[in-house]
């Protein structure tokens, strides 16, 4: 089985689009979303629209959850709160009731798929070390857990003796007997200094994990973005991937 694992879009459709292409020379069996479909830039409903027609499973994002108003918009900073409420008033009945059904976790017998920390999935939080990666270990039922939220690829590992490890590389082979949590990055805004739209191959044949990354217009989404009267900051970190 080939996953195509892939995380906040955050309504670049530029992005999406270009990594949607690129997966389409993959030999993709199953297509999986981490969720933050939606916020920030200017294309909600043509992403969800795009994401309905591929993948078999999306979970929650929490830009997602408050755009329905089932996560509080006062957990975030201004310019992503400005994103959500103009994302709400865009959205129309059936996008709103598509991000409502959004599941916080998903697994089988392959993997584990949740947006943030999985010891507490609803609350959102972030995974960017050691310390924070512990809890979402702890809990993990099988070997393996693909996460987005931060915005930044990342492979934790974890070996039989409870050591954790964090590397940047791009990618690692599963090895049965350690846990692996992978941050898949984001397709529609990279905080990692790459302003290319990332995304993941998980492969279960091969025991092949790879995170991947595309170019695309970033000049068009920005432009769209303040078009559509979203903060100029949106669009503008995009161009440098931060």
């Amino acid at each position: 089985m080939r996953y195509a694992i892939f995380s906040d879009i955050h309504s670049n459709l530029e992005a999406f689009e270009a990594v949607i292409l690129a997966l389409r020379k993959e030999s993709v069996d199953r297509y999986f979303c981490l969720g933050d479909v939606v916020g920030y830039a200017a294309n909600p409903l043509e992403c969800i629209q795009r994401l309905k027609t591929i993948a078999s499973v999306t979970v929650a994002g929490n830009h997602d959850w408050a755009s329905v108003n089932l996560f509080p918009v006062e957990y975030f900073n201004l310019a992503a709160r400005e994103a959500i409420v103009w994302t709400t008033l865009v959205l129309k009945n059936e996008d709103k009731e598509f991000l409502s059904s959004l599941k916080p976790v998903f697994h089988n017998e392959d993997l584990t798929l949740v947006h943030g920390s999985l010891d507490d999935p609803e609350a959102f939080k972030y995974l960017v070390d050691l310390l924070s990666i512990e809890s979402t270990f702890s809990v993990l039922k099988n070997n393996i857990c693909f996460v987005g939220h931060s915005h930044i690829p990342a492979i934790f590992s974890q070996d039989p003796k409870g050591n954790i490890f964090l590397s940047k590389e791009k990618e690692i082979q599963v090895f049965p007997e350690n846990k692996f949590v992978i941050n898949v990055g984001s397709v529609g805004q990279p905080r990692d200094g790459n302003p290319e739209a990332a995304y993941c191959i998980y492969d279960t044949k091969t025991k092949w994990i790879q995170i991947k990354r595309v170019t695309y217009n970033t000049e068009l989404t920005r432009k769209k973005i303040i078009s559509a009267g979203l903060p100029a900051f949106l669009g503008e970190r995009l161009l440098v991937g931060r």
